[in-house]
């Protein structure tokens, strides 16, 4: 489920603060890229999305894990599609790999930030 702003681009092209305004809940991939855009870095590396969960995960931070069907995140989004499958491929054995729901307040934007 992959929101969209007003003008249908797609919420990922914001910055955290920006989609924290549309909606309270995100998925972590949504995050993990704005984040990434946010700080000029390439969000397409699986592995590096894992250490930004992992570290999530070691702050305390309330996620809830949830299923993201591969067509969910966007078909016209090649990119992420690809990076959601490889991810898809190890969320049962890596709690790392998996999709989550993070409430975007201050705090957790915060912590968020401190990641890069």
């Amino acid at each position: 489920m992959w929101l969209q702003d007003a003008t249908c681009g797609l919420l990922e092209k914001m910055s955290l603060n920006e989609i924290s305004q549309k909606v309270i809940f995100h998925n972590s991939v949504d995050v993990w890229i704005s984040a990434c855009n946010e700080k000029n870095k390439d969000w397409t590396n699986p592995e590096e999305y894992k250490k930004f969960i992992a570290y999530l995960l070691k702050n305390n931070l309330n996620l809830k894990a949830f299923n993201l069907c591969t067509h969910e995140a966007g078909a016209t989004e090649e990119e992420k599609t690809k990076f959601t499958e490889i991810l898809a491929q190890t969320k049962e054995t890596d709690p790392n790999s998996k999709t989550y729901t993070i409430k975007l307040n201050d705090s957790a934007i915060d912590v968020i930030r401190n990641y890069f």
